[in-house]
């Protein structure tokens, strides 16, 4: 990635910094499912410069207040035209001109992260008890209690925004819903190329070098 553009959000005191994000970024996807490449693939990449997994009175939001969006080409911006899709919410931002990236950028990866919580756990859990006990003969409470041995744990401890998958409500309007989009950072040593969805985040692979890096500074 050889470009990038900045949005800073611009909280008040009546619409918090975590709701900001929610319809910044909601607008972002919609508008890179319009300039998507191919399936679910984006030429435009997204990145979080004040990502942090602490809580603190400095990190009000683990995302901190700034997006940034990355491109090959300064004309993949002009195509994107980001102003027109974020138009609703000009008060609440402010759109940075586009920039090269500097030569001593390092490299990181920002993938979505399936995270459980705790009534998708309860679920599968009962769910898997009830087929052991259907196959076992034993009594639906002793196969939860033996499974309670190796429960995981709900894991809330990445940064998470809610959205609308655009894909989603394509395909199926009247079940369309909100989901927490979890956002994992990966550190990078070299620059790796790959492919991005449409939140601009690299497509997960469990071979981290085969992940999409873009440029940290």
């Amino acid at each position: 990635m050889k470009y990038y553009l900045d949005i800073t959000l611009l909280p008040e005191a009546d619409i918090t910094l975590g709701f900001l994000w929610q319809k910044v970024y909601q607008q972002v996807h919609i508008a890179l499912v319009d300039n998507k490449v191919a399936e679910n693939e984006s030429a435009i990449a997204v990145s979080f410069p004040r990502y942090s997994t602490e809580k603190s009175s400095e990190h009000a939001f683990p995302l901190g207040n700034q997006l940034r969006l990355l491109a090959n080409e300064e004309s993949q911006f002009t195509q994107l035209n980001i102003s027109k899709w974020l138009n609703r919410l000009e008060d609440y931002v402010h759109i940075k001109s586009v920039k090269a990236v500097p030569d001593n950028a390092t490299h990181v990866a920002f993938v979505r992260q399936q995270v459980k919580g705790e009534a998708r756990i309860e679920k599968d859990m009962l769910s898997k008890a009830q087929r052991w006990a259907e196959k076992s003969g034993q009594p639906l409470d002793a196969c939860l209690a033996e499974l309670e041995k190796t429960r995981p744990k709900a894991d809330n401890s990445l940064p998470f925004i809610w959205l609308e998958s655009q894909e989603t409500k394509l395909r199926d309007a009247a079940n369309s819903r909100k989901f927490p989009l979890f956002i994992k950072k990966v550190e990078i040593t070299e620059q790796q190329l790959g492919t991005f969805n449409c939140y601009g985040l690299s497509v997960n692979h469990c071979n981290k070098e085969k992940l999409a890096s873009i440029p940290q500074f």
